[in-house]
This record gives structure tokens, sequence and C-alpha cells, in this order.
């Protein structure tokens, strides 16, 4: 199937291929990496179609099977039980999650959402240190996250982070656990568009949100918030940049994670990259376009290319303003974000790092570099400028 605009045909991957690409991924790489290789093959098997509803069903069986299973064992007691809880429930939240991926847009994937918020906070009962869910207020809404200090570290440094329009707050136990490592507390976001952000990507106020996070932060006794990070990876670095400049002052270092600033928001890349390409995306260009043009709120190609500009840093004048420090990760071949907006950065404003990986494809990955050394290197990037 392809979604067809006024100038365009989105390629979306055949069936058969996106069979092929569950089989290459289960238990290894996004978005099935956290699911079991035999379940997935079940999955694909039953499989007839790319119907996002139908996609959500069949993933969904699995996630409500094993949520069962921690359920009727939670009835009970003790050490062992609970590690068990706490593994069957995480994996119920990564069957849920990958059920509403790329993004909740069918009624099935929002349901399937609705499980997975369901499924990761039954879990998060049992993480050590304690997951606290806080809640900030922004305007008549409310912001959500995940906050999780290490125990024995007095009023550690903290880490505000989030991922782009395909992973959410509840995916990012991995760097907490990093971190924690690494003796910082970690806040878990949704950037605007996502999850249970109440604001679009393109709205005015949007990056007021996580400015509110921040003045929340500072009102904690248990972290320093003075040594504050942030990391946005793949469409959500845009926000780890500007946030280098707007919030200059309140912050000690950003990371921008696969990202665009400039070039990536103009027709001439957009145009292939949500059409043609995104090869890291498992539906292919479709599902990479259908998850940012749900972030960002527009229904058609043509309306997004309209307004993608607009998100420019350069056009909005940011550029050569001071900052706070810019750390610049990307793979040299990545097809959804172009690595000459790192190199745009670096010509701009203050001085910045970066390292870029010359095989690696989407947020570095691929050609030879494991995902866990790219995070190993900005966890260690973060906790040398938290230190200072």
């Amino acid at each position: 199937m392809s979604v067809e605009n006024t100038s365009a045909v989105i390629r979306e991957r055949p069936l058969a291929e996106v069979k092929a690409e569950i089989a290459r991924r289960a238990g290894r790489w996004n978005p099935l990496d956290g699911i079991h290789a035999e379940d997935a093959a079940k999955v694909s098997v039953a499989l007839t179609s790319l119907d996002r509803d139908e996609w959500a069903r069949e993933w969904s069986k699995f996630g409500a099977q094993y949520e069962a299973q921690a359920d009727a064992l939670a009835k009970g007691g003790g050490a062992a039980v609970d590690a068990r809880c706490s593994e069957l429930y995480q994996l119920a939240f990564h069957y849920f999650r990958v059920a509403r991926y790329p993004c909740a847009g069918s009624p099935g994937q929002q349901q399937a959402y609705r499980d997975s918020l369901r499924a990761f906070r039954k879990a998060a009962r049992y993480f050590d240190p304690p997951l606290e869910i806080i809640e900030v207020p922004f305007g008549s809404h409310k912001l959500t996250g995940y906050l999780q200090v290490p125990p024995g570290v007095p009023r550690p440094p903290v880490v505000m982070h989030w991922g782009g329009v395909d992973g959410w707050k509840e995916d990012r136990q991995r760097a907490h656990a990093r971190f924690f490592k690494a003796g910082m507390a970690g806040l878990a976001i949704d950037m605007p568009g996502t999850g249970e952000s109440p604001v679009r990507f393109t709205d005015a106020d949007a990056s007021r949100t996580f400015s509110a996070f921040i003045d929340y932060l500072h009102t904690r006794k248990d972290i320093d918030a003075s040594r504050l990070g942030v990391w946005g990876g793949s469409f959500g670095g845009y926000w780890a940049a500007k946030l280098a400049y707007v919030e200059a002052a309140r912050l000690k270092g950003a990371v921008f994670h696969g990202s665009n600033v400039h070039h990536g928001f103009q027709e001439s890349w957009l145009r292939p990259a949500l059409t043609e390409r995104a090869s890291a995306a498992i539906f292919g260009p479709v599902g990479l376009f259908q998850a940012r043009s749900k972030a960002m709120g527009v229904a058609s190609l043509e309306e997004f290319l309209k307004l993608a500009p607009s998100l420019s840093l350069k056009q909005q004048g940011l550029l050569d303003q001071p900052s706070a420090p810019i750390l610049c990760v990307n793979g040299k071949l990545d097809d959804q974000a172009p690595v000459e907006d790192i190199y745009l950065l670096m010509e701009h404003g203050s001085p910045k790092e970066a390292r870029i990986y010359p095989h690696g494809g989407h947020m570095g990955r691929g050609g030879g570099v494991r995902d866990e050394q790219i995070a190993e290197m900005i966890t260690a990037w973060l906790k040398l400028r938290l230190s200072q």
C-alpha cells in the first residue's frame, strides 16, 4: 500500500518485505528489539495486510498474554516473583509498543498505546531505583515525565531526554541505566506531538514545554538542576539544538543526535526522504511520513513541505547566537536527517563538538559500530559536561 498526495506517491514496503524485516529485527533491532523472535514469527504468519488495525491486533495478542501472566503472578509475593512480574510486564509493554508503532494513528493503535502505558506502569512498580511519574501544569493541560534518581548520590546532576516521532518516554529505560552508572539522574519525557504531550511539534508554545520541565526540576531538592543536560534523538534532536540556544543559561550541555536544524527541513531533502528512502523505518517512507505528519499536525505531504521550513533554526535567527555546549552525533549515510546540518551548526555561533560515523546510517547506527558504543560515548560526554 502507498499513500498518494497531490504530487507524489509515498512508498510503503510490500507485506513480504515487512515480514522479512520482522524476521531480521525481532529480538535485535528497533522497534522489535524487546520481543521474542518466536512470537514475531507467529505474528508474521498471521499478518495478511499492513492495515494498521490488523498490525495492532496481532501484536497486542502477545502483549495481553504476557500481561495476564504477570497479573496472575503478582497475586503472590517474594523477590523472585517480583522479578518475574517485572520481566513479564516489560515484555507485555514491548508488544503493545510494537502494536502502536510507528504512531497511534488508527483506532487499534490508539488502544495499543493505552495498553502500553498500562503495562509499562505496572512494570515500573518494580523498578530500582523507583520511577516517579511527575506531572507539570502547562496552561489547561499537564506534562508527564518519568524521573529516576540514583541512590547514594547526593543531589546528582540530571539529564532530560526524549526520542523522535516513534520512540517515546516509555522507551528510554536503557538510557536511565547508563545515567545511573555515571552518577546522574534521568528525566524521560515525550517531545511535542508524541506520546502524552498535549501540544504538537509545530505549536507556537512547543518549546515552552521543555522550559516548564526545567522549571520543575529546579524545585527538586534531591537533584542538582544547575547541572542539567538534554539529549534529543532522531526527529526530537531538533529540540535539543533549539534548547541549547533558548535555554543556554540553564543547560550544561545538549546532545543533537540524528536530527535536523535547517537542511533537513527543506523540500529538496524532505521530498525524497519522505517518499523514497527512510531505510531505517520498518514500513518504509510511508511509516516515517505518518509518524512525522501526526506529530506536526498535518494531513498531506504538500502541507508538510510548506510548513517544515519555518522550523529552521537558521530562519529563526538562532544559529549565530551564543549556545550551551552542543554535541552533534549522526551517521554520514543517514537518509532521514542530513549530516550537512551538523556542519551547519559547527559553522555558526559558539564552538560545537561532533562525532560523525562515516559508515553509519540514522543515529550513527550500522557501519560496524554498536548502538551501545554510541550511547556510552554520549553518556560519557554528558557526565563530563555536567561535572563542570
